[in-house]
């Protein structure tokens, strides 16, 4: 069972900061992708999240461990009332020109993050992983 911290800080004046991070052993999701294929591919991430991840050869399990562990702490920082609705592919991470990786919301967690007013310039991505882990923070700052 993957680890999650989830907290809410406020940070200067009118400003609220939320931040969520989750780890994953890189060979659970390695694992995941080789028994069940396409099936759990499919259902994890998007067409795009695969492409990217199926370029990197070497280090793919360990981008897919990444992207698995933002998914899980965009759920966690968005905290919606119910995960009525909410699928895996509402959480999407892809990569700026220069590489940054960025959080696009879809579906259900979109909804939230409008309702709670928060923009895609106020989230900040962090992706990071070795042989074993992979490791993701989501940062929002948002105007209270």
């Amino acid at each position: 069972m993957p680890v999650v911290y989830t907290a809410e800080l406020i940070g200067g004046e009118g400003v609220a900061i939320f931040c969520g991070t989750d780890i994953v052993s890189v060979e659970r999701i390695k694992n995941s992708i080789n028994e069940l294929g396409d099936t759990f591919l499919k259902r994890i991430y998007t067409d795009e999240e695969i492409s990217y991840c199926e370029s990197r050869r070497m280090s793919k399990f360990q981008s897919y461990a990444a992207r698995f562990a933002a998914k899980e702490a965009a759920y966690k920082v968005l905290s919606p009332d119910t995960a009525e609705g909410v699928r895996w592919h509402d959480a999407e991470i892809v990569r700026k020109d220069n590489g940054k990786p960025i959080l696009v919301f879809h579906g259900r967690l979109k909804e939230v993050a409008d309702e709670k007013g928060i923009t895609a310039e106020a989230i900040d991505v962090s992706l990071s992983h070795d042989d074993s882990f992979a490791i993701a923070t989501i940062v929002i700052a948002k105007n209270s």
